[in-house]
């Protein structure tokens, strides 16, 4: 079945997102993310920073699912749609798909999530109750609240569940039995889309990064801790590049990172291309009247003279630090500075050069002798 995640609605349009640059986190579903994006005419950069992997051969789900069956928990706590479609499709292909759902009917199902609610739904059950917060954390609360204690309980793991969680649920009960249909995995070492990620971050070639999981918000950090750029991309998602996140969870640890990520009101996959659209937009769209006329700027392209060109990365910091100083002039100093990389004054010289040809329309940036550069306003 083909998935449409945002059907034509008011205020789309193909060129919303021309000239911007955005990273995707995501592995499951994101193809889906990634068309939506590029039909708005973004520039995707994908690099999944966790992968789901199911498990190499199913025994051990099935071995779990024996063993969960035989108990006939009182209590079932479903995380993760994807997980509950996952572990009855083993059940199903092992002949125990049947005996499993008349097991849980008897149970009191708990969901994480509406998602997860619907993966139970579809399997022909029915939950009791929904975590406050949508958190597992907030799920182990609710039956460590309203559940009297000495129960079996059975929890259907997701690919990043503390365990701590899950001590919590050992102190209060009796028997605590686990199913893990899948995991995370790390990206293979071949796999060079992640550093490439870490690198436009750093560089700020890279206009918003969209994250759908907080696993995959940590991911990203240890792959740049690992090669010693884990402050250069969160001072930078504090900054220029725009951190965008599907809920709450996902967000938490951006924000326990110091940056303020940008969250739909709705946690869904269509509310945040449509909150990226607007903010890129309303926020990340620099116009400025100059005397030669108007410049736009919008993520790597600038629109000059009815014209919207693409610019090379030294060009569009050049340009777009000299718009941020609004007329004011800017030292050839604080350009060499702000240029990726190892730059001197010839650097600078070669990357204006270019720049003014690209642009192709005299007079938008002007010299001033002995003191730098600044647009002509």
């Amino acid at each position: 079945m083909t998935v449409v995640l945002d059907p034509v609605a008011p205020g789309f349009r193909p060129d919303q997102l021309e000239g911007f640059r955005i990273g995707v986190t995501s592995d499951r579903r994101s193809a889906d993310l990634i068309d939506a994006l590029e039909r708005r005419g973004a520039q995707v950069l994908h690099a999944p920073t966790l992968r789901i992997a199911n498990a190499r051969v199913d025994d051990p789900v099935i071995s779990d699912t024996r063993e969960i069956i035989e108990a006939k928990p009182d209590v079932l706590l479903a995380t993760t749609a994807y997980g509950v479609r996952r572990w009855f499709e083993v059940a199903d292909a092992a002949g125990l798909g049947e005996a499993l759902v008349d097991t849980l009917s008897t149970s009191a199902i708990l969901v994480r999530g509406p998602k997860a609610r619907g993966g139970i739904r579809a399997a022909g059950l029915n939950d009791v109750g929904m975590s406050p917060h949508e958190t597992t954390e907030s799920l182990i609360d609710t039956v460590l609240e309203q559940y009297p204690s000495g129960l079996t309980i059975a929890v259907q793991m997701h690919g990043f569940l503390d365990p701590g969680q899950l001590d919590r649920l050992r102190e209060a009960h009796a028997r605590v039995l686990t199913v893990e249909p899948y995991r995370w995995t790390l990206p293979d070492d071949a796999d060079e889309r992640v550093g490439r990620l870490i690198d436009a971050i750093r560089l700020r070639t890279v206009d918003c990064v969209t994250f759908t999981s907080a696993p995959a918000v940590h991911a990203l950090f240890a792959a740049a801790e690992a090669v010693g750029s884990g402050e250069e991309i969160i001072d930078a998602m504090r900054g220029p590049v725009v951190a965008a996140a599907v809920g709450p969870v996902t967000a938490q640890p951006l924000i326990d990172a110091g940056i303020d990520p940008i969250q739909p009101d709705r946690f869904r996959m269509g509310a945040l291309i449509r909150l990226v659209c607007e903010h890129l937009e309303q926020h990340r769209v620099d116009r400025l009247v100059t005397r030669a006329g108007p410049v736009v700027l919008r993520g790597s392209v600038v629109e000059v003279a009815g014209r919207r060109i693409a610019l090379a990365p030294a060009g569009l910091t050049i340009l777009r630090t000299l718009v941020d100083a609004n007329g004011s002039v800017v030292s050839r100093e604080q350009l060499v500075r702000a240029l990726p990389g190892t730059c001197d004054e010839h650097a600078l010289e070669v990357a204006m050069s270019r720049l003014r040809q690209t642009i192709g329309v005299p007079g938008v940036i002007a010299t001033v002798v002995k003191r730098g550069y600044r647009v002509d306003v």
